[in-house]
């Protein structure tokens, strides 16, 4: 294995260094040192008196230490110019080295080999067109985010007592042939909170600013896929139980990721729900896919210590975080419809009341 720089260079540089390296002949040091340049004395300031500069010139002067009275003038009547100053200046060193005396030679370290890395061979660039479905995609995503003015508003939700829901159910979903994730739970909430805050389920004409407040509730799911992200929509959740909602899902999302979903599958959302929290992460602010005026952002379930009734417990936190459209839907609105659904949420019995 080759050695390390940081290995190698103390060694080095404390290696004897041959005499012939250090003292070379006498002939080779003076021809080192560049020969002083003839000092021409300072032109005296004109008329023998006070020496002839402009302010700004002076303070060049202070501001590198020279001597203005020591200068010979070449402006105007014998005038210090920073020209002057500055050939003062670069004579300096010069100076300075004759001064010290002849050279010494330098000394000629030994190499240090640089490290060898055994890392991974570099590949190919790869050029990756966009087209298609996924370009569509991009140019919305474009024009949702420069033409609609977002604004994010963020809620914390205790979901312990749906966990315990979902945790209690997912055996006899199983039974069914139905996987039973949280998501339908969050669909029917949605669905629910909707009958109070029906401009939330809306979509945006750009062309005449004409807003449509929808009575079917057809919910988009954000799909990761191998080919980036996908929104296949669940059509007319409000008529469908969690049980129903959970299977179409898995079907939806599954067809989804196989690349076999239909147009119709990817159209007609009314609202859109993103989740990452399988991922992980506390919250993000989502993009509106546009046209709809909302979405809502899901965000991982973590153990919190919290404060109830005086006492600190642990319990299954989650953040929601929607987006919304300002044009449309005001702050007040927003924050009514997540502390609505948050209530909903935070009470899962109350799901009871919609079954189907």
């Amino acid at each position: 294995p080759s050695t390390s720089a940081a290995a190698v260079a103390p060694a080095a540089l404390a290696a004897p260094v041959p005499a012939a390296q250090v003292a070379a002949p006498a002939a080779a040091q003076r021809a080192l040192v560049p020969s002083a340049p003839v000092a021409t004395p300072p032109t005296p300031p004109a008329g023998g008196g006070k020496v002839l500069a402009s302010p700004a010139v002076r303070n060049y002067a202070r501001q590198h230490d020279v001597d203005i009275s020591t200068l010979g003038g070449t402006g105007k009547d014998g005038r210090v110019t920073r020209t002057d100053i500055d050939a003062r200046l670069a004579s300096a060193p010069a100076a300075a080295a004759a001064a010290m005396g002849p050279a010494t030679a330098p000394v000629a370290l030994p190499a240090v080999q640089a490290p060898s890395w055994a890392g991974v061979a570099s590949g190919q660039d790869q050029v990756i067109k966009i087209i298609g479905l996924r370009r569509k995609i991009a140019e919305k995503m474009v024009e949702s985010y420069s033409r609609k003015p977002h604004f994010t508003y963020v809620d914390e939700v205790d979901v312990t007592n749906l966990v315990a829901v979902r945790d209690a159910l997912k055996d006899a979903a199983s039974q069914r042939g139905v996987k039973l994730t949280y998501m339908p739970f969050i669909m029917k909430a949605v669905a629910i909170v909707f009958r109070d805050f029906p401009t939330v389920n809306s979509t945006l004409d750009e062309a005449t600013l004409q807003m449509t407040v929808h009575g079917t509730i057809n919910i988009g799911i954000a799909t990761d896929t191998p080919q980036g992200l996908y929104v296949p929509v669940v059509h007319h959740v409000e008529q469908k139980s969690v049980i129903e909602l959970a299977a179409e899902l898995a079907d939806l999302t599954a067809r989804t990721r196989q690349g076999r979903v239909t147009l119709d599958e990817l159209s007609g959302g009314t609202f859109t729900i993103t989740s990452v929290g399988n991922i992980g992460g506390r919250f993000a602010t989502p993009i509106i896919n546009a046209p709809e005026c909302a979405i809502l952002g899901v965000n991982q379930i973590h153990d919190r210590p919290m404060v109830i009734d005086g006492d600190i417990v642990p319990r299954k936190m989650m953040y929601l975080s929607p987006s919304f459209d300002h044009r449309v839907l005001d702050g007040a609105v927003a924050a009514r419809f997540v502390s609505a659904l948050k209530a909903v949420l935070e009470t899962p019995s109350r799901l009871l009341l919609d079954l189907r």
